[in-house]
């Protein structure tokens, strides 16, 4: 990409895991949209799934993925092994801030070490570039945030909104894991955050209420397994005491499992 920025070319990265839907391809259009390069990546990092998750089970479809990669105008596709991405043997996860600790820090302890690692790796390799997330992993995309900070890397990190089904339910990877039965009750997550802002807008000071709400309304889907509903600081992620202000923004977070798919889901919110 050197040859590229040396031309005064922009260049634009889309980190994947593959098994790329339509919220990926969002974050394509996006990159082609402000970059004159755009690449993909495409790699399931081991580093971020904990003994007992899915890695073996993740769902893959390189050739799927190449299709939507050249449909909506990716230059490149990087698709490294483990051993290309992390040469070193052993090499270690990366430690990450404050940010990381809570929420899915807590529920996923080695989840954002390795995160962090693979995306250093990432923006090591292809240099100064503006990388696009999606919201829906809102506490990765502050993660990642603030390892580019920490470390001055000449990364523009860049969030793109939440993609999501006709009822609500955010596209995932991990929503092929769902039975029907999930599937139907799944959208619950979207509409428990859509209830918690509602009450944040109309002047709920008290965010023990507003996980409260949410919680109850999960509770009520019979396949749903909740791990944690959270109303946080966007930029710390620390639960306020209080709610107030106008135009207090705060965000709302759900995570919950439904059979084999744990599903995350996130929204703003903000007081009058």
């Amino acid at each position: 990409m050197d040859g590229e920025r040396a031309a005064g070319r922009s260049v634009g990265l889309v980190p994947t895991m593959g098994f790329l839907h339509e919220g990926h391809a969002s974050l394509v259009d996006a990159a082609v949209a402000d970059n004159d390069v755009t690449v993909v990546s495409i790699f399931v990092n081991p580093l971020q799934f904990a003994p007992g998750e899915d890695l073996a089970d993740y769902p893959r479809d390189l050739a799927a993925d190449l299709e939507v990669c050249a449909l909506h105008g990716a230059d490149l596709v990087f698709h490294p092994t483990v051993d290309e991405m992390y040469p070193e043997a052993g090499m270690s996860a990366v430690e990450v801030g404050e940010v990381a600790r809570p929420l899915e820090g807590a529920s996923r302890p080695t989840h954002f070490p390795g995160v962090a690692a693979a995306a250093a790796r990432l923006f090591g390799i292809l240099g100064a570039c503006s990388a696009y997330f999606g919201e829906k992993d809102f506490q990765q995309l502050a993660v990642v945030r603030r390892m580019v900070a920490d470390l001055s890397m000449p990364v523009e990190v860049v969030g793109c909104p939440i993609v999501r089904e006709v009822d609500g339910l955010a596209l995932s990877s991990r929503n092929v894991y769902l039975t029907a039965a999930e599937r139907a009750e799944a959208p619950v997550l979207h509409r428990a955050l859509r209830a918690g802002a509602a009450v944040v807008s109309a002047g709920e000071r008290d965010p023990a209420a507003v996980v409260s709400l949410m919680a109850g309304l999960i509770g009520r889907a019979v396949t749903a397994e909740l791990d944690y509903a959270a109303v946080v600081r966007p930029d710390t992620f620390a639960t306020p005491s209080l709610l107030g202000g106008p135009g207090h923004e705060v965000r709302l977070l759900v995570a919950c499992r439904f059979g084999r798919a744990r599903l995350i889901d996130n929204m703003a919110a903000v007081s009058p």
